[in-house]
């Protein structure tokens, strides 16, 4: 078996959205510079969506490891050959834009998500299968959300990324995605809570450090635990969940969490008036439930190995970003 990163990514460019629809043009995201640059910070430049300020990175060659070639997929075969310096036999890619929402208004998310998946999809299929890339799909129309699905399978997805908090209003468990859980199933997509927050925050960049865990990793990890509380794995038994880019120490502590939960309920103290429902949980909470975690080379392995076992581990770069 070859060697899989499981946790890449791209950065967006012009050509991203000229999947556009004609009637979606007005919604086309724009690129703009600060007007008095800061001579002592480095290089800044946004992205203009629904009329408000997304940062789009300007990265450096020397600190990400990568081109403006490679990491826009300007030229695929420039990417392959970077891959095969490294080793690496098959890449699964993320966005880097979408990470973090960017309006609130679903018609211009959709048209956003959609061109962004028609050119993804165009670029890795000129890679010979080496490179395989995760859905945006609609999710404020869960109708479309099936829909967007379908077009991805076909053309070539292997995945499909769900933030773990709020997203389109409603958290990961609530019933209103349970259609796009028995698509995702149907064409055997797993769901792949990467961080990331779905709640759009138009708040200054320079206050993002105050909330950065709970609107990066904690978001991930809480949807793998909202999943696994409101037994989405039990409902759709074929559907598959990846938790990106968030390490592997939190699972022990999730084990021992949910465990502990269930010891509450068994006894005389009830958790029902909080919504938790009657947790049945599995010998082997991950394997069982079909979770997998991409960890970090420096974690304790060994510990986390005891609790989610070495076929539920998985290993992603963060390819493009300085992971």
């Amino acid at each position: 078996m070859g060697i899989i990163d499981a946790d890449t990514h791209i950065d967006e460019t012009e050509a991203t959205w000229e999947f556009m629809r004609e009637s979606e043009l007005q919604h086309k995201p724009a690129t703009a510079f600060p007007a008095n640059p800061n001579p002592n910070l480095p290089p800044a430049r946004y992205w203009i969506i629904d009329g408000k300020r997304q940062v789009r990175f300007v990265r450096s060659d020397k600190d990400s490891g990568t081109t403006v070639e490679t990491r826009e997929l300007l030229d695929v075969k420039a990417r392959l050959k970077h891959m095969d310096d490294l080793g690496t036999d098959i890449q699964v890619i993320y966005p880097t834009l979408f990470l973090m929402e960017a309006t609130e208004k679903p018609e211009i998310n959709a048209a956003l998500r959609r061109s962004y998946n028609r050119w993804l999809g165009d670029r890795c299929a000129q890679s010979g299968g080496r490179l395989r890339w995760v859905c945006m799909p609609p999710l404020q129309d869960i109708n479309a959300a099936v829909e967007e699905l379908r077009w991805a399978k076909e053309h070539g997805a292997c995945g499909v990324l769900k933030k773990g908090d709020r997203e389109a209003g409603k958290y990961p468990a609530e019933p209103y995605f349970e259609p796009f859980y028995a698509e995702a199933e149907k064409l055997d997509l797993p769901i792949c809570f990467h961080t990331g927050s779905g709640v759009p925050d138009f708040s200054s960049a320079r206050e993002f450090s105050h909330g950065q865990f709970m609107r990066t990793k904690a978001a991930a990890i809480n949807g793998v635990m909202a999943l696994l509380m409101h037994k989405i794995p039990n409902k759709f038994p074929k559907l598959r969940i990846g938790c990106i880019e968030a390490g592997s120490m939190w699972a022990p502590f999730v084990n021992y969490d949910l465990r502990r939960q269930q010891q509450r309920q068994q006894g005389r103290e009830t958790t029902g008036v909080l919504g938790i429902p009657e947790l049945q949980l599995a010998s082997n909470l991950f394997r069982d439930n079909r979770v997998y975690i991409t960890c970090q080379v420096d974690e304790d392995l060994p510990y986390i190995l005891q609790y989610v076992g070495a076929d539920n581990l998985i290993v992603g770069s963060d390819y493009t970003h300085r992971d």
